[in-house]
């Protein structure tokens, strides 16, 4: 919904507005201590991995363009064990899991994509990552700054502890990576359990919390329509059927009060900063580099995720790059998830 809000339009997602969550009982509060490789590290057993290989031979000798292939054309019988065990990670777990992992090193790098895209739509439906309907996307450093339009995920800066696409009218459910290479150095990949952040700034800042709940503007990137509204209005964390959702990226919320032209309130500028603080606490991340072959999952309702600075190898045959995918089952594949019927 499109609307004028302090003499701003915005995209309004107002309605997403909650009461505080209630002190939860879950496994997905969690510190660093709490967690080893043991709690995400998936491996693919040999049965699973013998129903890739002869899926990956079937598609190498059978192609066809454009993502045009299901899941259900395919014998994964041991591969679905797999995955149930790699979504109850990500459901009711940490929150994050890693597949160790495809063979990369055995096919043409095509093949080894498509593979990752039927094997992603067991996790959820992959939905477009762009306005311009993008499925996958390959993440690597252009060359360009980091600036207004430009993603951080197509350069080589620190990400700060964010969900992904926090801005969007439907953020997507899970996050997969798919690693083809890693950086010469960096790139690191951290997590940050959702609750465990509301969980400190509830103890240390309280009202900073509470202002989290109200909304906020969000830099929206330009995924839009030419002309369309350039920052959406809503809240930082809300309260989903029991459950924790947030829409984390304070980087994009004072981006999104730069493009608008609006001050930020005191209140707000206080509660970004407890957040950025709370982050910087060693002993509520984790780190789990992710290395060639290997496929992350991510829950990006309840699970923050951070990149460190990289640096790159100078030969392109070498460089850093990854394919994403996100996962969504409501509304529609679109990238606003909108269908004509509204």
């Amino acid at each position: 919904m499109k609307t004028e809000w302090n003499g701003v339009k915005v995209l309004d997602r107002r309605c997403e507005e909650s009461g505080l969550l209630p002190i939860p009982q879950t496994p997905l509060l969690w510190l660093a201590n709490d967690i080893d490789e043991r709690h995400w590290r998936v491996e693919l057993p040999a049965a699973a991995l013998a129903e890739v290989e002869r899926a990956a031979d079937y598609i190498a000798a059978n192609p066809v363009n454009d993502l045009q292939r299901r899941e259900s054309e395919f014998d994964w019988t041991e591969f679905r064990k797999i995955v149930a065990k790699l979504k109850s990670i990500v459901d009711a777990q940490v929150g994050f899991a890693v597949l160790d992992r495809l063979p990369i090193d055995d096919y043409p790098l095509d093949t080894i994509v498509e593979i990752y895209w039927l094997l992603g739509q067991m996790i959820g439906r992959p939905v477009a990552q762009k306005w311009n309907g993008e499925m996958i996307y390959r993440v690597h450093d252009s060359g360009q700054d980091f600036s207004y339009g430009v993603r951080g995920s197509r350069t080589s800066v620190e990400l700060v502890f964010h969900t992904d696409n926090a801005f969007a009218m439907a953020v997507p459910d899970y996050v997969g990576l798919l690693c083809v290479r890693p950086a010469k150095s960096g790139g690191i990949s951290r997590f940050c359990s959702m609750y465990t952040l509301h969980e400190m700034l509830r103890e240390r800042y309280p009202e900073s919390l509470r202002r989290l709940y109200q909304s906020m503007l969000f830099d929206r990137q330009k995924e839009h329509a030419e002309g369309d509204v350039p920052v959406c209005l809503a809240p930082f964390f809300a309260c989903r059927e029991g459950r924790l959702s947030a829409r984390a990226n304070t980087s994009l919320v004072y981006k999104g009060y730069e493009v608008a032209g609006i001050e930020m309130d005191t209140e707000l500028e206080h509660a970004l900063l407890a957040v950025d603080e709370c982050c910087r606490d060693e002993g509520i991340w984790y780190e789990a580099p992710i290395e060639r072959g290997q496929v992350q999952y991510l829950n990006n309702h309840e699970l923050g995720h951070y990149r460190s600075a990289f640096e790159d190898f100078e030969d392109p045959e070498y460089k850093r790059q990854l394919f994403r995918l996100w996962h969504r089952d409501a509304g529609t594949v679109c990238y606003d998830g909108v269908s004509m019927a509204g």
